[in-house]
């Protein structure tokens, strides 16, 4: 495991992230808070048969009732039907009872309502329109339906090469020298364009010209000098009637990695890190006729396309691409998985092409995986534990930071509390009060049984620790719990029924002597 750390500097974006991370360093060797991690573990468990779940793919605009009237589409389009399909089918493996497929169209809202579905997966890069990756995450913070992708700022961001490309040099990331052009100023004319050569001054080629926004590096021609550049740019713009980028071409390695939220999961056991969590560093192999990736849709990703790197071998190489994500997912502030493009210049230096909002999350085969899966293994994951590692992320962001806009969800972890509540004045606040403390036991009661099982019990219980030392950190953890359970009570009831509420049902001296035996009994 590569050390892992944040970047600080002036000017630098702060994301929430750095506030989830706020849980004590237990000097191991994946810095993780394991109770916190075992009560989203509980979590997870109690949503498993109750959270109704949609995976959203890509709806067609040629299928009557999708849309009012069929336009064009920035971003050339694909279902990735098949993929959700796989999300879903990981999903319920996991355990998830209720997981629905459904297209992102016209009538999403009505199917999400009739069906009652909890929280949404976007697997859709939209049907039509400029813009179209934010179009979903657009109707779903309508409709108030949590969902696992990127908020609608970050997709269209992400999705929009240039303007992700001016973002990451504001924040000091490294990116190749670029311009843009659109076909409505005119033809393009490098030898008079201010902005082109202010970019490239004397560079003469080769340059990369490519669509703002696309996939799987359709429409992306190598052009060997600036005389080509205007034919080359008008062609994808007549392909895509949309903005065109022309960039500097790299010609050292190409590389990806992935990058994701703190929470992961291995063999179905949910960990907590400290930062993002990095990882698939692999080399995109080229054959002698690729001066680029040809587009999987020409040639699928197959096992020889690709190699995973390793940090032994390359620990520079690897250590700059693992530092370079991470700085990414925080300054862009994102709450999903990306995977960043990357290639090294003339002096092999590592420059970011793009970052890629949704990379493939196809299941792999023996005869075609994904940039992503290719590297699981080295983390020590499958693809099931890829899928529950990203639901599980997002639910640990929305239960800490987003409560009040996940109502619904809170209900379903605890319905007890919200009957108790609904019957109003000050006896349901003392029973809901109970019923958070007695909860708060049982989740933490999961984390001893954790913290058993894995010997890293309280103040760091080993293999070295007597019977006596074990009995003795156990003891230690549950008088910590109930008071995290009795602290945890408080700011329940000022939200519920208000701060009077809230004082008179206070626990004194006695009634938290009388509370401390809750866990035990629980146990």
């Amino acid at each position: 495991m590569l050390p892992l750390t944040s970047k600080n500097g002036a000017g630098v974006m702060q994301s929430a992230l750095s506030e989830r991370a706020a849980v004590p360093d237990l000097d191991r060797p994946e810095s993780f808070a394991a109770d916190q991690a075992a009560v989203l573990e509980a979590q997870i468990e109690r949503l498993k048969p109750r959270m109704r779940l949609a995976v959203i793919f890509g709806g067609n605009n040629a299928t009557p009732g999708s849309v009012v009237y069929p336009s064009h589409n920035t971003r050339a389009w694909k279902s990735y039907e098949a993929v959700a399909a796989d999300i879903a089918a990981a999903l319920r493996r996991i355990g998830f009872c209720h997981v629905s497929l459904m297209p992102d169209d016209m009538d999403l809202g009505e199917r999400l309502r009739r069906e009652g579905i909890h929280m949404a997966w976007l697997n859709t890069g939209g049907i039509q329109g400029y813009n179209p990756a934010a179009h979903a995450p657009s109707m779903l913070e309508m409709f108030g339906l949590p969902y696992v992708g990127h908020d609608p700022l970050t997709a269209t961001t992400l999705d929009n090469k240039h303007a992700f490309k001016r973002e990451a040099l504001c924040a000091g990331l490294p990116t190749a020298a670029f311009a843009t052009w659109h076909m409505a100023r005119g033809p393009f004319r490098p030898a008079i364009n201010s902005r082109f050569q202010l970019a490239f001054a004397d560079y003469p080629g080769p340059f990369v010209v490519k669509p703002v926004s696309g996939r799987a590096s359709l429409h992306v021609h190598v052009v060997e000098d600036r005389a080509g550049l205007p034919d080359a740019v008008a062609e994808v713009y007549r392909a895509t009637a949309n903005v065109v980028l022309i960039e500097k071409y790299l010609p050292g390695r190409e590389f990806c990695i992935a990058v994701a939220g703190p929470v992961t999961a291995r063999a179905g056991q949910l960990w907590r890190r400290n930062d993002p969590f990095t990882f698939a560093a692999v080399e995109r192999v080229l054959s002698s006729d690729e001066k680029i990736f040809t587009s999987m849709d020409v040639r699928p990703i197959t096992r020889d396309r690709c190699r995973s790197l390793d940090p032994a071998q390359e620990p520079t190489i690897v250590g700059q691409m693992h530092q370079l994500a991470r700085d990414v997912y925080l300054e862009f502030n994102l709450g999903s998985l990306v995977r960043l493009d990357l290639r090294t210049d003339e002096n092999g230096d590592l420059k970011i092409l793009e970052a890629n909002p949704k990379p493939d999350l196809k299941q792999p085969t023996d005869e075609v995986t994904s940039l992503i899966s290719t590297g699981l293994s080295e983390s020590g994951m499958e693809y099931d534990d890829l899928i529950l590692s990203l639901l599980a992320d997002r639910v640990d962001f929305l239960l800490t930071h987003r409560r009040e806009t996940v109502r619904h969800i809170v209900d379903l972890l605890y319905p007890e509390q919200r009957a108790s509540v609904s019957s109003g004045g000050t006896d349901a606040a003392s029973c809901a009060a109970t019923q958070t403390y007695r909860q708060v036991a049982l989740e933490t009661a999961a984390a001893e049984e954790k913290f058993r099982s894995l010997k890293r019990v309280a103040a760091g219980v080993t293999d070295r620790c007597s019977d006596e030392d074990v009995v003795a950190g156990l003891n230690e953890a549950t008088r910590e719990a109930n008071v995290k359970a009795l602290n945890a009570v408080l700011p329940i009831l000022r939200r519920e029924v208000g701060s009077r509420s809230a004082e008179a049902a206070r626990p004194r001296d006695g009634d938290r002597s009388a509370a401390s035996g809750a866990l035990s009994e629980v146990s």
